[in-house]
């Protein structure tokens, strides 16, 4: 499978795969496609697996594209201003997504549901106490909100970062949260009671437009 990704900041990725090769997406996320590629939807992985993805902010039934008779084409549109990132998934390298982050995969990559070990990092960090996790082989396309900005974190090495902003970490980052300090900056700092703090080591992606803060920011400039 070859591919490129055009168009930002409404991207889009144009994959190319050979004769029987196949990519998986979300319900309703091909774009366009030529007439050789055949769509087949399924629960990839059973029930559990369905209820499981639906938790984590995806369609409960994914849709398989196979490239049958000869070489063929599919797109996936992001359906949001922002970025699509290709990443890489071994068996040793899984990640953790934000909701509704991914796009498009090869069929050798699995999407599952997956809970925040600390309650609170879920419920007051900000990120969601239900995030996506990626695992298995292949590659993988994401929807970033805005720009994304990486960052290679340390063992032991933190980043502080406000609410909505994290998009993605390795599996062997963690994340917690953490209070503003004092109570005016916290009433009146205008940034949350919380941020989310991940540690290191592992990758992270920022992103610098949550589709919650753009959804803010429009709504105060409606009603000035």
């Amino acid at each position: 499978m070859k591919y490129r990704i055009e168009g930002e900041p409404l991207p889009v990725v144009i994959c190319d795969l050979e004769t029987n090769e196949q990519m998986i997406t979300e319900s309703g996320g091909m774009s366009w496609m030529t007439p050789n590629m055949k769509m087949e939807t399924t629960s990839n992985g059973g029930i559990g697996k369905a209820f499981g993805r639906m938790f984590s902010g995806e369609s409960m039934f994914q849709n398989r594209y196979t490239a049958e008779g000869g070489p063929g084409t599919i797109a996936f549109a992001s359906s949001f201003p922002g970025s699509i990132r290709a990443v890489e998934i071994t068996p040793d390298k899984p990640i953790i997504v934000q909701k509704s982050a991914f796009l498009a995969s090869e069929t050798g990559v699995e999407l599952s549901v997956h809970f925040q070990k600390k309650i609170g990092a879920g419920f007051f960090g900000g990120e969601g106490f239900i995030m996506q996790k990626l695992t298995g082989h292949g590659m993988a396309f994401l929807e970033i909100d805005g720009h994304a900005v990486e960052y290679e974190l340390a063992a032991g090495q933190e980043m502080i970062i406000a609410t909505g902003y994290l998009a993605v970490m390795d599996a062997s980052c963690t994340m917690d949260i953490v209070a503003v300090k004092g109570a005016k900056n916290m009433l009146l700092g205008g940034e949350g009671f919380f941020n989310t703090i991940v540690r290191g080591p592992g990758k992270i992606v920022v992103q610098t437009m949550p589709a919650s803060k753009l959804a803010q920011s429009l709504g105060v400039g409606a009603n000035k």
